[in-house]
């Protein structure tokens, strides 16, 4: 069967996969194959073959009722879905960067870095070094109003990245993202003399967890419905931009530079509204982080976590949302399930006698060896991503048949008019 030919999957066997794997993930403790095979129901529900609406009720109950239901228990499960969702939000705001406006970005890091110092600094007792009063640290009350504060904090990083890269493009635009990126890191790991503001390579702990109503949510159950809801808002943000006027301004400005000055786009705006809008998202992704994992310092934001998500981006398929989010949950689930897990399966081979395994040929410390021949795979045979992004198509006949098409407009009807005016 080929794959244009392909209708969707029927909806009974979407049913079925996921009652079967639900049922797996809540009866086998820590099993891979159960854990892969409810995540993958997400691609299922995408193909198939059956309504949107449809499609948008089954995946919303996959994700807010029937996980937590299995493995809300269990803190290995929703610890990796919580890690995952991270990252699913972090390359959709990547997406807005490179995929919308086509703006090769290797410091993104950067805003990520910007928003967990932000929850940080003012959470902990660290702001009193610097601030008089002893005023601090904030309560976990104040990690829901930090959200919007590391939104405007890393989207002011965005414009000061913006501002002086306006006028380099392709590799030069790449090295000057990754010098700021690591002008950042370098920043805050030094940022301890004079005035001890970031407590420099030692970090900042222990950042408080979110509260809400004197209610602790600290754990990872509860960081799932956050890192979900901060998704859904993404993903509707990356919605309304890709149809918006600016989302095709972005478009133009990838496609060709030029022409889309000579049809009146402003550059300047364009560009520092793309740096802006993907940088805010990793600042509240940021806070998140920050707050989840109680302890943040330089070696978090590193040029390897910018490259990571790009792959993410490029892997999934730049410019399509469901692309990105699989590829993000793709290369993630990887890193941090896949391989470690099969690295202790071979350990535990080992020390049963089965097998001699050298520490030099650990899976795990292959990560980026796979990410590099992944990248190669996809570039051979999906050069557009796993799931490529779709361009809206406009059909012309059905245009000229319609009452707008019969009508001449602006210098056509002055032409028209001039050309009737000189016949009479």
């Amino acid at each position: 069967m080929k794959w244009k030919s392909f209708k969707g999957i029927p909806l009974f066997v979407t049913l079925i996969w996921i009652a079967a794997f639900a049922a797996s993930l809540h009866f086998l403790d820590k099993s891979v194959i159960a854990f892969l095979g409810i995540l993958s129901s997400i691609v299922l529900v995408y193909y198939t073959n059956t309504s949107k609406a449809i499609k948008m009720v089954i995946g919303a109950l996959v994700l807010l009722i029937v996980i937590p239901l299995v493995a809300g228990d269990n803190r290995y499960y929703m610890e990796v879905a919580s890690q995952v969702g991270i990252y699913v939000a972090m390359a959709l705001g990547l997406n807005i960067v490179v995929g919308f406006a086509g703006l090769l970005d290797l410091g993104y890091v950067a805003f990520f870095a910007a928003g967990a110092y932000a929850y940080a600094i003012f959470s902990t007792s660290q702001a009193n070094e610097f601030i008089a009063g002893n005023l601090f640290p904030l309560s976990g009350e104040w990690f829901w109003p930090f959200l919007i504060v590391g939104l405007i904090v890393a989207a002011v990083f965005g414009v000061l990245l913006g501002l002086p890269v306006l006028r380099v493009k392709g590799d030069y635009l790449a090295i000057v993202t990754l010098g700021f990126g690591e002008i950042i890191r370098i920043i805050f790991n030094n940022l301890d003399k004079p005035i001890n503001i970031t407590n420099g390579p030692q970090g900042i702990t222990p950042i408080p967890s979110p509260e809400l109503f004197g209610f602790k949510m600290g754990t990872p159950f509860y960081f799932y419905f956050i890192v979900l809801f901060v998704i859904a808002f993404i993903v509707l943000a990356n919605i309304r931009f890709e149809h918006s006027r600016l989302g095709r301004a972005w478009i133009a400005v990838r496609e060709d530079e030029l022409a889309a000055q000579s049809m009146g786009i402003s550059l300047l705006n364009t560009k520092l509204a793309a740096f802006a809008t993907g940088a805010s998202f990793a600042g509240v992704v940021g806070v998140i982080f920050a707050a989840k994992q109680t302890f943040i310092d330089p070696t978090s934001f590193t040029l390897m976590e910018s490259i990571g998500i790009l792959v993410m981006v490029i892997l999934g398929g730049s410019g399509s949302i469901p692309g990105v989010v699989l590829g993000a949950a793709f290369v993630t689930i990887l890193q941090v399930q896949l391989l470690k897990e099969f690295s202790n399966f071979l350990h535990s081979l080992q020390q049963a006698g089965i097998i001699n395994l050298p520490n030099q040929l650990d899976p795990s410390k292959f990560q980026r060896l796979v990410f590099g021949i992944m990248l190669i795979l996809v570039a051979l045979y999906r050069p557009n991503g796993l799931i490529p992004a779709k361009r809206k198509k406009n059909d012309l006949d059905a245009i000229k048949a319609s009452k707008f098409g019969q009508v001449k407009l602006g210098i056509l009807s002055k032409i028209s008019q001039i050309s009737s005016g000189k016949q009479s």
